[in-house]
């Protein structure tokens, strides 16, 4: 079944793209959700000309979000955590990721960064999405808290 799809849909793809899925997938989640609608040839003929008029606005959106990807590659993020040793008591996810990018001056929503969860000192990358052609790969550093 094609579909256009009306919104970013995690791991399936990003606004107006053109997705193949499942029957069952598409008429009973995407559609019913408002994540999607059908890939008639006249819905592909508007998303063409919609896609056309929106193409030079698009590109000042891309540098802006080159520019923020710049920015973000400065910040040298630390976390600090109370830990036994190695092992962390807790763990460190997107949220702490995204209030120490904060505390560095440049705001990310939280559901952009992608680290998973970590539950040692040590250095990890998380990947921050700031458009669908511009993804950065942050390096921080996690460090247990003195008594």
């Amino acid at each position: 079944m094609e579909l256009i799809l009306k919104q970013d849909v995690q791991n399936l793809g990003f606004k107006d793209d053109v997705v193949n899925v499942k029957n069952g997938y598409g008429r009973n989640f995407l559609i019913p959700q408002g994540f999607a609608h059908l890939a008639t040839a006249s819905a592909k003929k508007v998303l063409a000309e919609n896609l056309k008029q929106r193409a030079h606005k698009e590109a000042k959106v891309v540098s802006d979000a080159q520019a923020l990807a710049e920015a973000l590659k400065a910040i040298e993020i630390k976390i600090y955590a109370k830990a036994g040793g190695e092992k962390l008591f807790g763990s460190i996810t997107n949220i702490d990721i995204a209030e120490a990018l904060a505390k560095g001056g440049q705001e990310v929503e939280r559901k952009f960064i992608t680290s998973g969860i970590v539950k040692r000192t040590g250095k990890y990358t998380a990947s921050v999405r700031l458009h669908r052609d511009v993804v950065v790969e942050l390096s921080y550093e996690i460090i247990a808290e003195k008594a």
